[in-house]
């Protein structure tokens, strides 16, 4: 269905024939709202809706109907977990608001937690899947490698005190592009139909400092990308895990092709902490 419609006040007693001039003139349309998302996971449950309310989810549909003064139903791209943040979460809701998105993004930002922002807001005239349609997505994750943590960065990055050879960790990841099954990166609880994803790419660089605040914090810091056409539960927080035990040299890299084949969970690494996990993109 591409458009929806309601009536108001009818001021004629054919309300079932669209074409008459009399309901044609007092019918409105049900519009979507697409919204670019970014938030700090850190003080919530994910974003799936649970009975604490204290989740992504819970925050944005509670806004959201104190301004439209209606019972929403807010769709993601991508379900992050506790802790997970995110720089493009994209999300849709519909409404029979006369407010413009513009205004809709004001008002909710006005009315939203801190932590949670609505970058841009783009109206439909059609139904749209913001999970179903999209064609890929985009995760990194920052790895510090020191003994002590930057207190600007703890909420951000996970710690890691040993030396990482950063080589082998290359070498392993070029192993998981393509398509595989990975079962064995799945978390438990994952409801996906199919274990079957294809990364498009995995990229691992090392820097030496991060910008903040047009400041520069020096470090050991690695980030790992990855862009994939769909993610399962904890699949890149089991991929980092297990790449940083490659590092550490507790895997030898071509395990990697061992571990995919088996489709065993506890052939993998840890899962590594989501305080480091970011949702960066959601292509259509």
């Amino acid at each position: 269905m591409s458009a929806f419609f309601r009536l108001t006040r009818p001021f004629c007693r054919c309300t079932e024939n669209l074409t008459c001039p009399g309901t044609i003139d007092n019918l409105y349309m049900m519009k979507y709202i697409k919204l670019l998302i970014e938030y700090d996971g850190t003080n919530y449950l994910g974003w799936q809706t649970q009975r604490s309310g204290l989740t992504i989810q819970d925050i944005l549909s509670k806004t959201i109907s104190g301004i439209t003064g209606e019972q929403i139903r807010i769709i993601s791209a991508g379900r992050t977990d506790a802790g997970v943040h995110a720089l493009g979460q994209v999300a849709v809701f519909r409404t029979d608001s006369r407010l413009q998105a513009d205004i809709l993004k004001k008002a909710f930002n006005a009315k939203l937690p801190k932590d949670m922002r609505i970058i841009e807001a783009e109206e439909l005239d059609s139904e749209f899947h913001p999970r179903y349609r999209a064609v890929k997505k985009s995760y990194f994750f920052l790895i510090e490698r020191a003994r002590k943590q930057s207190v600007f960065l703890q909420r951000y990055a996970w710690r890691v005190p040993f030396s990482l050879d950063l080589e082998s960790m290359i070498k392993a990841s070029c192993l998981l592009q393509g398509e595989h099954d990975f079962s064995a990166f799945r978390g438990a609880g994952c409801g996906a139909k199919t274990t079957v994803r294809t990364i498009h790419s995995i990229t691992l660089s090392r820097h030496d400092s991060l910008g903040f605040m047009t400041a520069q914090i020096q470090g050991d810091f690695i980030k790992i990308r990855i862009e994939a056409n769909a993610f399962l539960r904890y699949m890149v927080r089991n991929i980092v895990g297990t790449l940083t035990e490659v590092g550490k040299g507790r895997i030898a890299p071509d395990t990697v092709i061992d571990i995919l084949a088996s489709c065993n969970r506890k052939m993998a690494g840890p899962t590594a902490p989501a305080k480091g996990l970011f949702l960066e993109k959601v292509y259509y």
